[in-house]
């Protein structure tokens, strides 16, 4: 995750005080309950195998299956790209840490846990990694792309131009957006995904071993 900062909340400020001026409070309740809905959930591509994961994923992300299945549905968010996000974060290594000290299989920084939290834990490190990435959703407008980019980058990078992005999210979203392109067009292979391996997964890879999740 970088530099990104966590939150599982979805701020809603400046859209209250406009909707409160033009509608009676039943309406305000309603309409807002309405806005809510549409600010947790994004559009989940259609017919392209949502409840499997393409086979274009290492085994060891692919025995996360059960789990990616069930944290889309609960995030409203297509597997594959929670797939392809934990491909490149830790290759499905629970306990995998970052020289820059991201942990678990999001790879999401220490000062986002509280004291009580493990880390490590993969639901706890799941809802604090996809909690970042529906918020990077929600600031890209639904753009895959930028929301890669502010994962990795915080979410600052999302409004600034491609060209000024660190060169270590431009390869980010490089591989993110090509792994997530193979497996939503339901290719049975990645180029994408093989590229990364050799240049930057082999060892990650091989560090997550034959462990269950």
């Amino acid at each position: 995750m970088g530099r990104a900062g966590v939150s599982t909340a979805v701020s809603l400020e400046g859209q209250g005080g406009c909707l409160s001026a033009l509608l009676p409070p039943l309406a305000v309740l309603l309409v807002g309950a309405l806005l809510a809905g549409l600010v947790l959930r994004f559009p989940v591509p259609q017919g392209n195998g949502l409840d499997r994961l393409s086979p274009i994923f290492t085994p060891q992300v692919q025995r996360w299956a059960a789990s990616i299945l069930r944290w889309a549905e609960t995030w409203d968010m297509d597997p594959n790209l929670i797939a392809t996000l934990m491909q490149i974060e830790s290759c499905g290594h629970p306990r995998a840490r970052s020289r820059a000290g991201a942990l678990g299989l999001f790879q999401v920084m220490p000062y986002h846990f509280s004291a009580l939290e493990d880390p490590f834990d993969p639901e706890t490190n799941a809802a604090r990694g996809l909690g970042y990435l529906q918020r990077a959703l929600w600031a890209a407008r639904g753009d895959v792309r930028l929301a890669l980019a502010g994962y990795n980058g915080g979410l600052g990078v999302i409004s600034r131009p491609a060209s000024l992005w660190p060169a270590e999210t431009i390869r980010y979203v490089d591989f993110g957006e090509g792994i997530y392109a193979d497996a939503r067009q339901g290719k049975d292979s990645s180029a994408a995904l093989t590229e990364w391996y050799t240049k930057y997964g082999a060892g990650l890879c091989r560090a997550a071993g034959d462990g269950h999740p």
